[in-house]
């Protein structure tokens, strides 16, 4: 079995957490761990998330766990979540909210335990797995390079280890383990689609497909790591202030074409907001933008996280947005400047906006407020078979990140009426001919300005 860079194993004298769900793969590495610490007189200590997803299953796996930790003398730590429930409420994929919860708490209890690095169970065949998968949705080249041997804490001493020799050295050192039925599903998750169906298939091709996948991976990994560090260079000396960061476009246009878009990114970097939910789509918007741009016309260009880009006299400047939103009441016949709009709350209709029925008491005015929207908040839209997350109706609709942040969500009396360009809930959907009220909905000068310069 071949074993990992050393700058990976625990180090003398140091306390480890191992992730431990109860399969194979985990149970060898904390038996691996737990040797390697002894070695070097350290202390490893087991950490398992109960995600409450498959009922009395999920809490078998849990009672082994803890079983087989007090059998070996292993300190374990136990963290329970309602996965479902979370899912729901942030609008997001079970399989992502059981990651978010998951890692929030392994991470958490590291640093109750002072322990100084967290480890998981992800072998070679993960790393492969995640290689293809990557491939399949799209991706840049980063994507191709795999799994870390180590990030920010976090270390994988296993990437270099088959899924075979994992189950000779569970075999040889009788290692007790259960399995999850889920992982024998195909339907569970694409991962398992991956890994049952189409993984046999190459390994009938090249035996060695796994290995040749992973070894692949670590080569584009260095290639990935040199324009990395170009990009880092070529950014150096970027003009940095608070909320902005100014970059030439002599400088963009003289890096090589692999290298730009990476300074881009490094802007998201420079400017504190990181690159999550940055897309090669919204990268090739600002370099069709700066090709778009004649030398000294202004163009503009709305990216996630409130960030504006615009060109500007031969300057990339990127800028956050300094206004932030918050929930605002209405006050009829007057116009409130919320965000990008100007909201009025009216007895009639008049022009753009909002129509919505109240059912309270004869005579007495709702409280209707304006504010952000969360992604994971819910709309019975008419005609609608049940509820949908504000997250998908905005990507139904196509509606970007940065614009879904910046519409006026409508609560009465504190539930959620109507979200701008998505609809009225059904619940205060006006019927007939009964009275309604209206908020009437502009957009601000600066936006339609900003709408124009997109346009362009």
């Amino acid at each position: 079995m071949k074993r990992a860079p050393r700058t990976v194993l625990p180090r003398a004298g140091q306390r480890v957490l191992c992730a431990v769900s109860g399969g194979l793969d985990s149970m060898c590495l904390l038996h691996m761990l737990e040797a390697w610490c002894e070695e070097r007189g350290g202390q490893a200590a087991a950490a398992h998330f109960n995600h409450r997803l498959r009922g009395a299953a999920a809490d078998r796996d849990e009672e082994f766990v803890r079983e087989t930790c007090a059998r070996w003398g292993i300190p374990l730590s136990v963290g329970r979540e309602d996965v479902g429930e979370y899912a729901k409420r942030e609008g997001l994929s079970t399989e992502e909210a059981a990651r978010n919860l998951r890692y929030a708490f392994l991470r958490r209890t590291a640093a109750e335990r002072e322990c100084e690095r967290l480890y998981t169970a992800h072998h070679a065949g993960d790393n492969a797995e995640t290689v293809l998968l990557n491939l399949i949705r799209g991706t840049g080249l980063t994507g191709l390079t795999g799994m870390d041997w180590e990030r920010d804490g976090l270390c994988r001493p296993l990437l270099c280890v088959t899924r075979e020799e994992l189950e000779a050295y569970a075999a040889e050192w009788k290692i007790p383990h259960i399995e999850d039925a889920t992982n024998a599903d195909p339907e569970a998750a694409a991962r398992n689609l991956l890994r049952l169906q189409v993984m046999p298939l190459l390994k009938e091709l090249n035996p060695r497909a796994v290995e040749h996948i992973c070894g692949t991976a670590r080569r584009l990994r260095g290639v990935d790591r040199s324009l990395e560090q170009d990009a880092a260079a070529r950014t150096a000396h970027v003009e940095v202030q608070e909320g902005r960061v100014t970059l030439s476009m002599e400088a963009l246009a003289a890096a090589p074409a692999a290298v730009r878009s990476r300074m881009l990114l490094r802007l998201f970097d420079l400017l504190g907001v990181g690159r999550k939910d940055v897309g090669a789509a919204h990268l090739e918007a600002l370099m069709d933008l700066a090709r778009r741009t004649a030398w000294g016309k202004e163009g503009r260009l709305s990216l996630p996280h409130g960030i504006t880009a615009r060109y500007c006299r031969r300057w990339l400047i990127l800028e956050t947005r300094p206004q932030i939103l918050t929930e605002v009441q209405l006050v009829p016949g007057r116009a409130l400047h919320w965000g990008d709009y100007a909201l009025t709350l009216l007895d009639r209709p008049e022009g753009e906006g909002i129509s919505f029925f109240w059912r309270g008491r004869p005579g007495q005015s709702p409280v209707v407020t304006a504010a952000p929207c969360p992604p994971g908040a819910r709309l019975t839209l008419p005609g609608a078979r049940g509820s949908r997350s504000v997250k998908r109706l905005c990507l139904d609709r196509r509606i970007s990140l940065a614009e879904r942040d910046r519409l006026p969500a409508i609560y009465v009396e504190g539930k959620l009426a109507a979200v701008w360009r998505l609809g009225v809930d059904a619940a205060f959907a006006p019927e007939g001919r009964e009275p309604c009220r209206f908020i009437k909905i502009e957009k601000t000068k600066q936006q339609i300005e900003e709408d124009g310069h997109d346009a362009q």
